[in-house]
């Protein structure tokens, strides 16, 4: 199991921008494909992006590809999550994940908040 801490969410308002930062312990981290999904109040988890343990593959939802850009730095075991030009409709609680693989997402963080004002 890897333990996951999220940080960077905050307030902001449609146009800007946001670093997400995931912090993970664990000593095989850059085994671990990482993930971030989020959600919003009355909705379900949804996927945002994913990366492989390299940092040689990344993944992404449609509505965020061109604005959002995960990326990992195996040395600080941490999994960023640049968000630009952001819109009201990414105000949600955003996660970390980690598993084996993209598809066994099994250890979570406990989620940061982000909102974004119109």
């Amino acid at each position: 199991q890897v333990q996951l801490v999220e940080s960077g969410g905050g307030l902001v308002q449609a146009g800007d921008s946001l670093r997400l930062s995931c912090a993970a312990s664990g000593r095989t981290f850059s085994s671990y494909a990482l993930g971030w999904f989020r959600q919003a109040p009355g909705k379900e988890r949804e996927f945002v992006a994913d990366i492989n343990g390299s940092g040689g593959l990344t993944y992404y939802r449609n509505s965020v590809k061109g604005r959002f850009t995960i990326s990992r730095d195996n040395a600080k075991s941490t999994v960023y999550l640049q968000m630009n030009s952001l819109k009201p409709e990414d105000t949600a609680v955003y996660y970390c994940a980690a598993g084996r693989t993209r598809l066994s997402f099994s250890s979570w963080g406990q989620g940061t908040q982000v909102t974004v004002s119109s």
